[in-house]
């Protein structure tokens, strides 16, 4: 993906968070997600002209949205604007917002990073039913092993910015040159 403008990246079905939330600090969890719809017309005054087409689009993309926020369990705060959320359910805006993209593909910068271990749970919880319900890939950058590696079915473990072992939880973290390189063994 390296060289690609993330506008083209975000049009091939790839989405990704951040580890720190960037979202529409003022916005309601539910205004965060319509504005990542995929080929959003904006407020466009020769869009508004086409207004039944405009209004069944903005319907449309609402009730996707109010999928999305029960699916990653937002009911209970969808109208809330978003600088108000706890960080786990911050993390799960940014992934609704990727979903709303029509992503097939979504990268997550360590999505329980500072998030209490029962709302991390949670978020992997989350993301295996999406994976599941909707058929996506997660590609998740984690550095909390001992939530993360019972919801994974392979890992990459990197050292120096070189892929050093691949493959299940269990054969990667039993790996010798995995050992070496985080416990200095």
């Amino acid at each position: 993906v390296t060289g690609y403008a993330p506008f083209k990246l975000y049009r091939l079905g790839l989405s990704r968070t951040f580890q720190i939330p960037a979202l529409f600090w003022n916005l309601t969890v539910l205004e965060n997600l319509l504005v990542a719809e995929k080929d959003n017309p904006g407020e466009s005054f020769a869009k508004s002209i086409l207004k039944k087409r405009w209004v069944d689009r903005e319907k449309n993309a609402t009730e996707k949205a109010s999928r999305i926020i029960d699916l990653l369990g937002l009911t209970s705060v969808w109208n809330q604007p978003s600088y108000r959320l706890s960080g786990g359910q911050m993390k799960l805006v940014e992934i609704g917002r990727g979903l709303m993209s029509g992503a097939r593909l979504l990268l997550l910068d360590e999505p329980v990073s500072g998030v209490n271990p029962t709302l991390a749970h949670d978020i992997f919880t989350r993301i295996l039913k999406l994976r599941d319900a909707l058929g996506l890939t997660f590609f998740i950058i984690e550095h909390r092993l001992d939530i993360a590696l019972k919801y994974v079915d392979e890992i990459f473990a990197m050292a120096l910015g070189k892929l050093i072992a691949s493959g299940p939880p269990d054969e990667v973290m039993n790996n010798k040159k995995v050992i070496e390189a985080y416990l200095g063994v």
